[in-house]
């Protein structure tokens, strides 16, 4: 990568780019733990020449300008090729940083990892002071303040917490939701729980509509012991969980082949209604895991039907085809204006409703291991109406 960035004065567009002259051997883009062999988990991720198991971030100008903006704050430590083949249970991933260092961090590298890419928390620490002392009020690195908060709690500077969460206040604008949302983290990151509270509420009180806002606030809640608050606040964010023990309403539509589909059609069965998207990874991550269990439970009663929210349906039955799904999907071509999803204001995806055989949902997030479980304590009971 260096070198062809000496030579072309800029990074290459796809990884396959560097074959021929500047690596010799194709199979060095592949990760030995890479089981699909360099198939990406994302259709437009796919090398156009080559098969390629890492996470580049420049074909994409999304990418590149994440890319560039992620570089202003955190310089060359950030990664420019990741790989989580080797994903242990804290999704560890392998990072090639710009400044041509390998280190491990989660998925999440800069804000909740900044030691990663530093090589410790000493050095991390020195680094973010001395770019916020040079650049107190500049919006483009204020994430560096949460990050700051996090390292010094990590440390036990609990003593510097506070300073720098009045630094803040001295630059932010109280008016911008995000800045607000920062002040937050800060807060809470500091147990400062009942002040997070406080700009949590004044957030609902500018804008009543915001779901995150009440993601906030019910996780607030919930540390400072108001149980049936936070309930009512973790339902307003997901409106599925009033439904949890509940009959789940029908739904008419029709399915990828042009057939009538309807929730009553399955009565009696286990059913798994897949909110899902080509697009979406985690929704693709956990395709392989609903076939398992498809193939182990379907002749015990369990079915599985797939709501797209993909806008190209020509995308969907391309995958559909090419990794052998075999339940029906329904596919409006309208994303997140499918008419089903709206019917059960789907808000995130992936969104794995399991209802029982009386038509009632389950669980709301059934996925990985939970999955399997459930269905087979779920295909267990043959009572029905």
């Amino acid at each position: 990568l260096q070198t062809y960035q000496k030579e072309h004065g800029e990074l290459p567009l796809w990884l396959s780019d560097l074959h021929g002259k500047h690596l010799t051997d194709e199979n060095n883009l592949l990760c030995p733990a890479d089981e699909n062999g360099g198939k990406p988990r994302y259709y437009r991720r796919t090398d156009p020449e080559l098969p390629v198991s890492y996470d580049y971030a420049q074909f994409d100008t999304g990418f590149q300008e994440l890319t560039a903006e992620k570089h202003y704050i955190y310089g060359d430590v950030i990664p420019i090729v990741r790989c989580g083949h080797h994903a242990n249970e804290d999704f560890t991933c392998l990072n090639l940083s710009l400044s041509a260092d390998i280190y491990r961090s989660t998925a999440a590298w800069a804000i909740y990892e900044p030691e990663a890419m530093y090589g410790g928390f000493e050095k991390a620490i020195a680094t973010l002071e001395v770019k916020l002392q040079n650049a107190p009020d500049d919006k483009r690195i204020f994430e560096l303040y949460p990050a700051l908060v996090r390292l010094y709690v990590k440390t036990g500077q609990e003593q510097k917490v506070d300073i720098l969460i009045n630094n803040f206040k001295a630059v932010m604008d109280f008016e911008h939701i995000k800045d607000n949302f920062t002040l937050g983290d800060m807060l809470e990151m500091a147990g400062r729980h009942r002040d997070a509270l406080q700009v949590y509420e004044g957030l609902e009180q500018q804008d009543l509509n915001d779901r995150y806002i009440f993601q906030k606030l019910a996780q607030v809640h919930e540390k400072l012991g108001n149980v049936e608050i936070a309930k009512a606040y973790h339902i307003k964010f997901d409106p599925v969980l009033a439904l949890i023990g509940k009959s789940v309403p029908d739904f008419s539509a029709t399915d990828f082949d042009g057939k009538p589909i309807s929730l009553r059609d399955y009565r009696g069965k286990v059913v798994l209604l897949d909110f899902w998207a080509v697009w979406c990874s985690p929704c693709i991550d956990e395709i392989p895991n609903i076939k398992k269990v498809y193939d182990t439970y379907k002749n015990a009663g369990f079915e599985v039907i797939g709501i797209s929210l993909d806008h190209h349906k020509y995308k969907v039955r391309d995958y559909i085809k090419a990794n052998n799904i075999p339940w029906r999907q329904i596919v409006s071509g309208k994303g997140w204006d499918s008419p089903v999803s709206r019917q059960y204001n789907i808000r995130s995806i992936p969104a794995p409703l399991l209802i029982d055989r009386e038509g009632r949902l389950i669980s709301h997030n059934a996925r990985g291991a939970d999955l399997e479980r459930l269905v087979a304590e779920a295909v267990r009971d043959k009572s029905t109406d």
